[in-house]
């Protein structure tokens, strides 16, 4: 499916800073939990919540709605953990120290419940960073957040700009989670400003050596095979429009000789075309919304492709750019965006 050519004066943005307000935690609705022994059944309260087991069960272990059963033929003691979570979301476990018998399972000591509270942010140099507190001081939480703006990804546990692409504004109702190693879940909400500055989308991708992206020859075809070359505002090859991908995150390059869109994207196809020398080398093919022509910049200035999860890699001035597993040893891999403004004459 083609791409419409974008203007040259189209703009997209380079974040700068971060900040948010004050977490609004919600809290888990479910009730007290509790485990207590039944006939070769372990019973658990309340009912009103939906029940899972955490982790890896021992085999033959599992629960149907509040009830948990046994229907292996082993004898031991051991603990499990099972999950409670509410109507929005919310959840507290419960590990529960067992006894195991052919087809019975009861309770062998007091269960305890495990549950997060004291969900926070605070704003550092232009990050967002999250806390919050488990009952387990020991457990470990992990943090996501959702409804990002677009040009966002998430962060754990902290929320960056480094490598954003947010248009500046207020955006309400970020959602953050905070998960502990037991399945506790605690969902919060805050607003989050997003500073960033608007540049041109017209340029190239640019490494320290002064390498970018480039057209082999010019080449305005699908299968043209994308070079690393001298990238100069006189020479059309290494002339791009930088446009949002579909995916969080991603961005998209489609080729654009002295300003003109082609309608053909930089692209990793993962070994889908035989006329390509590499694998996993880049070409141009026609623009599309695909995975295979999205690339998200990453922290330290490597490009991680959606599709094949590989980084853009050099092998050389005039050598075919090509995916591999991790970014070059010696620094090829970095690229910045440069504004066509900005670029050598």
């Amino acid at each position: 499916m083609g791409a419409a050519a974008l203007p040259a004066s189209a703009q997209t943005y380079q974040d700068t800073a971060l900040s948010a307000t004050a977490v609004s935690s919600s809290t888990f609705s479910g009730g007290t939990l509790g485990a207590t022994s039944g006939a070769k059944v372990i019973n658990l309260t309340p009912t009103n919540v939906t029940w899972s087991l955490h982790g890896t069960p021992p085999t033959g272990v599992s629960v149907t709605g509040a009830q948990i059963s046994y229907s292996g033929t082993a004898s031991t003691t051991t603990s499990i953990v099972a999950d409670a979570t509410d109507g929005t979301g919310n959840a507290e476990a419960l590990v529960i120290p067992v006894t195991l018998a052919a087809g019975s399972i009861q309770t062998n000591g007091r269960p305890t419940t495990v549950s997060l509270s004291a969900l926070a942010d605070s704003n550092v140099s232009g990050t967002v960073k999250f806390s919050a507190t488990s009952s387990i001081s020991t457990n470990a939480i992990n943090f996501a957040e959702t409804n990002l703006p677009t040009g966002l990804s998430s962060g754990n546990p902290t929320l960056t700009y480094v490598g954003g692409t947010a248009a500046p504004g207020t955006y309400n109702a970020v959602v953050v989670t905070a998960t502990d190693s037991d399945g506790a879940v605690l969902h919060g909400t805050f607003n989050l400003t997003v500073e960033a500055n608007a540049v041109s989308n017209y340029g190239d991708y640019v490494n320290r050596f002064g390498n970018g992206f480039d057209v082999f020859r010019q080449h305005q075809f699908a299968g043209a095979i994308i070079a690393g070359w001298t990238a100069t505002q006189g020479d059309p090859a290494t002339h791009f429009l930088l446009t949002n991908g579909t995916h969080q995150g991603a961005v998209r390059l489609e080729y654009a000789p002295n300003g003109t869109g082609t309608g053909l994207c930089v692209s990793d196809p993962g070994g889908g075309w035989s006329s390509d020398p590499l694998r996993d080398g880049l070409i141009l093919t026609s623009c599309n919304t695909g995975p295979w022509q999205q690339f998200i910049p990453q922290s330290n200035g490597s490009l991680k492709n959606v599709a094949t999860g590989l980084y853009v890699n050099p092998n050389g001035t005039g050598a075919q750019l090509r995916g591999g597993a991790s970014p070059t040893t010696w620094g090829g891999s970095f690229y910045r965006f440069i504004n066509f403004s900005s670029l050598p004459g």
